[in-house]
């Protein structure tokens, strides 16, 4: 159990109503042996911070100490996540798009922030992962990606990972179903939880292909994403009905496949019978090494 101190405030109307909340962010001492990575269990030192009331909105939340953007890709409706430490600039981008590398890099040198980490949530079949660009263009730039994905990365995930950024951090929670390899990211304070394809929109990702498994999906959404606080702001890889942004409390009551009875759910999920991505036969085996080698 993670020693992160936790103090979320209710949020009203996500898009109308201001957010003011405490974070406590922690570093460990062997962050640096490694590589970026932290685990819940090692000794830490807390370096609270007072976040400031700002107002969320579907492209930006900037608040006291933290920097957050949401960015979209088109072709591939993928959803970029960049986050920072306003005070340290580290950033971290969360499923960055091959095809939109220069425009991130030029808000990421815009904000005068330093790119310390690419994370995938998963090896994504319908697009090419830009952690390779970013890679070969930002100097000391790390990859991430679950163990449990097949892909090769400097940093690979696992269960209680955290990944920090200046005073703040990210967890991993392994939330596999859609892939083997899919994870949710979760800000220290539990207000923000990016859940990759595991849990979109009122919706969830497929599970005809690619290690797919409905069961193991429902029980990865119900254990380790809607355990979180109502309030927590669920931010997906992808939405194709130009929503941005949920709630944990919403999906729970809202969500018209995971609220079902797992039996029902997996009755769904074996009868989509969706075309596979058009993209497939490039970006799996890109992806698989982070998008490193040219295409």
């Amino acid at each position: 159990m993670s020693s992160v101190a936790r103090s979320v405030k209710p949020v009203g109307q996500v898009l109308a109503f201001p957010l003011r909340q405490r974070v406590s962010a922690w570093v460990s001492s062997s962050a640096l042996t490694r590589r970026g990575l932290t685990r819940p269990e090692e000794d830490r030192r807390s370096l609270p911070g007072t976040v400031g009331c700002k107002t969320f909105c579907s492209r930006m939340a900037l608040r006291e100490g933290l920097v957050f953007r949401q960015l979209y890709e088109s072709s591939s409706s993928t959803y970029t996540y960049l986050l920072a430490d306003s005070e340290s600039a580290e950033a971290v981008i969360i499923d960055p798009v091959l095809e939109t590398v220069e425009r991130d890099l030029m808000l990421v040198n815009q904000l005068g922030l330093t790119l310390k980490i690419a994370v995938n949530t998963h090896c994504h079949a319908d697009h090419v992962t830009g952690s390779g660009q970013l890679k070969r263009r930002v100097t000391g730039l790390q990859s991430a990606i679950s163990r449990f994905s097949g892909a090769s990365a400097d940093l690979l995930l696992a269960e209680g990972d955290n990944i920090p950024f200046g005073r703040h951090v990210l967890t991993v929670r392994e939330t596999p179903g859609h892939t083997d390899g899919c994870v949710t990211l979760v800000l220290g304070d539990q207000s923000l939880a990016f859940t990759g394809d595991t849990l979109l929109i009122r919706g969830c990702g497929r599970t005809d292909f690619q290690q797919g498994c409905a069961k193991r999906l429902y029980d990865s959404v119900h254990q380790k994403i809607f355990t979180l606080p109502d309030q927590c702001l669920v931010y997906p890889a992808h939405d194709y009905k130009g929503q941005t942004v949920s709630t944990v409390g919403e999906e729970r009551r809202f969500n018209p496949r995971l609220t079902k009875s797992l039996e029902e759910f997996i009755d769904i999920m074996n009868n989509l019978n969706l075309k596979k991505p058009s993209k497939i036969d490039v970006a799996v085996p890109a992806n698989l090494v982070c998008g490193l080698h040219d295409l």
